[in-house]
């Protein structure tokens, strides 16, 4: 990861100040790192011994953070990773532009390692990202949204750079086709988890702990799992409260909205599906080789719903 962040460090350089003001205070929050990490990981499970994968999880970062400075924009929000989001510091043009910057510095770096296949997934990838972008905005303060299409944004907006990463750290060091498809399985469904508990957390976390505002979800009206399970299994009086509460985005409600997720097994039936999720992601690595490498990537999948932050 050191000399993953050497090549940040290098790559992000502009001739443009503010470019360079901007991506440095992103990238500098630091955050997890999950998505780099994954292509690290699975590259070294293979046993491959070059640089490329390097350069590969900074590209991987760097879409990341591209997309956590549009969410930030169209999401309206103050606090990521327990600090004031670049659109709050900056405004929200300078957010999307560089974060233009950054999707275009991304494909610069993919072009240059010159593999087709590399290219076709990073590409692929930040298509369905978008894709899944557009459809987290169209179920905004849409209570009537399902768990399958709800799950359906989860692998687009989320597990799919997860997936991408994973795959990309296999091909790079060689690895065959199955291999490959089995290391995009474990980055989809790690990527599911994840996010499954990220909205757990919304709801039964600690502002300080997991570095954003407790109740976002609600307050954006965005329908998420533990709010659909309670529209699907609550009383008529909870559910008239959450239909009205996403439809307009209300967060005055948050503590009965919270006692009645906490009370309905909505947190608890979140938390199972992200189990789920886990298990899958570590089935799907079973027939990798055992090494160090391969036991991270088994205790990442566990942490992903063990966390708190």
């Amino acid at each position: 990861m050191d000399a993953v962040n050497g090549v940040i460090r290098q790559r992000l350089h502009s001739e443009v100040a503010l470019v360079n003001q901007i991506a440095e205070y992103i990238i500098s929050a630091g955050g997890k790192r999950i998505r780099p990490v994954l292509v690290l990981l699975v590259a070294n499970a293979y046993s491959y011994k070059g640089t490329a994968h390097h350069e590969l999880a900074a590209v991987v970062e760097f879409i990341h953070t591209a997309t956590l400075l549009h969410d930030d924009v169209v999401d309206e929000s103050s606090l990521r990773r327990g600090r004031a989001t670049a659109n709050a510091l900056f405004g929200n043009a300078a957010s999307v532009l560089v974060g233009d910057f950054l999707y275009s510095r991304a494909f610069q770096m993919m072009v240059s390692l010159d593999n087709m296949r590399i290219m076709s997934i990073l590409s692929d990838a930040t298509n369905v990202i978008a894709e899944g972008e557009v459809l987290q905005l169209l179920n905004m303060h849409d209570p009537d949204v399902t768990q399958d299409s709800y799950l359906q944004v989860i692998r687009s907006k989320t597990a799919k750079l997860f997936e991408a990463a994973a795959e990309l750290g296999a091909l790079v060091a060689g690895a065959n086709d199955e291999q490959i498809a089995a290391a995009g399985e474990y980055g989809r469904s790690l990527g599911t988890a994840f996010q499954l508990i990220d909205d757990v957390l919304d709801y039964a976390g600690d502002a300080s702990e997991i570095g954003k505002n407790v109740g976002d979800d609600l307050r954006e009206g965005k329908p998420t799992m533990p709010l659909i399970y309670l529209m699907e299994h609550g009383t008529e009086e909870q559910r008239q409260l959450v239909r009205a509460c996403i439809e307009n985005g209300d967060e005055q409600h948050f503590d009965t909205i919270l006692a009645a997720i906490t009370s309905s097994g909505a947190l608890d039936y979140t938390r199972r599906e992200a189990q789920v999720a886990a298990q899958r992601a570590i089935d799907a690595i079973a027939a990798m080789p055992d090494s160090r490498y391969k036991d991270s990537l088994l205790q990442l999948a566990r942490f992903a719903v063990d966390r708190n932050h």
